[in-house]
């Protein structure tokens, strides 16, 4: 018994040293070698103080914002600890009546706006947490946000051009444009 559980014991111990502190701890320092920006969180700060990350969306309810993708996370949207997508299938009511109310605040915040939702505005992405919407989204939500603002929507549409991201190495994903960074971009605005 004491030949089998000695080499299991060290061997646990050892295990635990290796990759509960050594790996880890390597991991993280290559980390903020190598991408020190996104090992730190990848912080947005205004005015010194961190005001959201580039990585995880930001609810925004005033119609003078532009907003970003619904969040399915609880108990509050865009909650890093809870992230996880909804899993209900297209043909699921309950995702239904969700999408349907999503068009009806779209509509009601900007009842002259006749375009189609953009389908990024009123379903959630895979992990509750996608901070960008598409160039598409951001453009419907224009006109509302120039109106509010009193803007020119050419302002706030050369504004949605400069902050789109183009695809990753220029082959993967789709072009997209950061939420938090386009509305204090937009705060910027006079």
């Amino acid at each position: 018994m004491k030949s089998i559980l000695r080499p299991a014991l060290v061997l646990f111990a050892l295990l635990t040293v290796l990759t509960g502190f050594i790996y880890p701890l390597a991991v993280t320092g290559v980390a903020r070698i190598a991408f020190p920006h996104e090992a730190a969180g990848s912080l947005v700060m205004r005015d010194g103080k961190p005001v959201g990350s580039s990585l995880i969306g930001q609810a925004f309810s005033d119609p003078k914002y532009f907003w970003s993708r619904p969040s399915a996370t609880g108990p509050m949207p865009n909650n890093g600890t809870a992230s996880g997508g909804s899993n209900l299938a297209p043909s699921n009511p309950a995702l239904l009546d969700a999408v349907k109310g999503r068009v009806e605040a779209l509509r009601a915040a900007d009842p002259g706006n006749t375009a189609p939702v953009p389908q990024d505005l009123v379903t959630t992405s895979a992990s509750g947490l996608d901070p960008h919407i598409s160039p598409a989204a951001a453009m419907y939500q224009a006109g509302r946000v120039a109106r509010l603002r009193g803007l020119e929507v050419s302002a706030v549409q050369t504004l949605i051009a400069h902050n789109t991201e183009g695809r990753t190495f220029g082959i993967f994903g789709e072009p997209r444009v950061n939420v938090l960074a386009l509305n204090l971009a937009l705060d910027q605005l006079k």
